[in-house]
């Protein structure tokens, strides 16, 4: 018995053994039948374009600030009481052409014309004197028969002259009152709206007292700041040319951007002029905008306020042969990864025209129909076969090809 015992408990280690051997065998062998897939090694295809060439209108961005091409200020030429203002002197309201926006205390004026109106009664009783005294002194040398020559004195000539004199210095003098009488009335000389306001009813004013800033509605003006590389795509200077007996002037359109009250709107314009130097602090030439503003309020258009910033977008000439490529296409070396009739890789350096915000445009390096990769790959290899996938620019959806590699990336 005690043989037996020995036996079993020298061999209980190897069955044990045995028993977790037959175990694991099974689990294997039913994992196996189960098919579970082994692990894809093949990394999806990269997604290609193909190059097609367009004509393409290169326009110009560029941002300002809505100013008035007529701002004035308002400044009293004469010293008096404000008696009388225009409902529309107000911040922000508008007014016609001809309207009396400030009125001014009179009276004084009015004394002073009359004033110049007896001056003027004197002066032409007095030159009446002296016609009727130079006649006399005349008669008298013709009666009396003297053998020299009357001189100048004798006829009173001097006398006359001055009194004559006079009289054109009163009269003067009155059409220089009704001048200062017609002052004290301030009458707008275009339509437009008050900016600022700085003075009051029955305020005193002297002469040279800024009363408010105005500014017509008719045209509006942005500045734009355009850089040297920017000018190339437009037409500069602006073209003059004959059409039929006329001379016509082609002004590049321009367009007007701006959020206003939560939604996005636009207005169209023409760039008017070039301002006449470079700005020494930033290199650039502005290009001023002009928008005509007459006609918004019965379009029930925005109002285009000074002082608003808006996006512009100038019309630029077009160019045929251009390619437009996403901007993850082009490497930091300005090239292109492209792929060959044989589905290899392929690193191209082309001529980049112009970068835009998602977009650049080649003008050299590229043929029409090229497959141009628009993934990131990271470290392109020379020559490495590829899967890829065709996607067309229009609709987005996309065409597999399939290419046998034993290289992928």
């Amino acid at each position: 018995m005690k043989v037996r015992a020995a036996q079993l408990k020298a061999a209980l280690p190897v069955i044990i053994l045995l028993s977790g051997a037959v175990m694991a065998w099974a689990l294997v062998a039913i994992r196996s039948e189960t098919g579970s897939p082994a692990p894809a090694n093949e990394a999806p295809p990269i997604q290609v374009m193909r190059a097609i060439p367009q004509t393409l209108a290169l326009n110009v961005r560029s941002q300002g600030i809505v100013t008035p091409r007529t701002e004035i200020d308002l400044v009293s030429e004469v010293a008096g009481r404000i008696i009388k203002l225009h409902p529309a002197f107000v911040t922000g309201n508008a007014f016609k052409a001809g309207d009396v926006l400030v009125a001014l205390d009179p009276r004084d004026y009015d004394h002073a014309i009359v004033r110049a109106q007896a001056l003027v009664a004197e002066a032409k009783h007095r030159l009446a004197r002296e016609e009727e005294e130079a006649n006399q002194a005349s008669y008298e040398w013709q009666v009396l028969g003297k053998e020299k020559p009357p001189t100048p004195l004798m006829l009173r000539e001097p006398q006359l002259a001055e009194a004559r004199a006079k009289l054109k210095a009163a009269e003067a003098d009155v059409a220089q009152a009704r001048l200062q009488r017609s002052r004290c009335e301030w009458r707008a000389p275009f339509a437009g709206k008050i900016r600022e306001k700085s003075a009051g009813l029955g305020q005193f004013v002297q002469p040279g007292a800024a009363l408010a800033r105005l500014y017509a509605i008719d045209v509006a003006e942005v500045r734009l700041p355009l850089t040297t590389d920017q000018m190339i795509y437009i037409d500069w200077p602006i073209n003059t040319h004959m059409q039929g007996n006329q001379h016509k002037t082609i002004a590049p359109k321009v367009t007007l951007t701006a959020q206003f009250s939560g939604a996005l709107y636009q207005w169209q314009g023409r760039i008017a002029r070039l301002e006449g130097a470079m700005n020494e602090a930033s290199g650039m030439l502005h290009a001023v905008a002009e928008i005509d503003t007459t006609n918004m309020v019965k379009d029930s258009a925005p109002p285009f306020l000074p002082g608003l910033f808006v996006q512009a977008e100038i019309e630029g000439r077009a160019q045929m042969g251009l390619f437009r490529l996403p901007r993850e296409a082009v490497n930091a070396n300005r090239a292109v990864v492209v792929i060959d009739a044989e589905g290899r890789l392929r690193i191209r350096s082309i001529r980049l025209l112009r970068i835009e915000t998602d977009h650049v445009l080649v003008s050299d390096g590229l043929a029409a129909g090229d497959l141009i990769v628009i993934n990131a790959i990271q470290a392109p290899i020379e020559g490495v076969r590829l899967r890829y996938e065709i996607v067309e620019p229009d609709s987005g959806s996309g065409q597999s090809q399939n290419n046998s590699s034993s290289n992928s990336q």
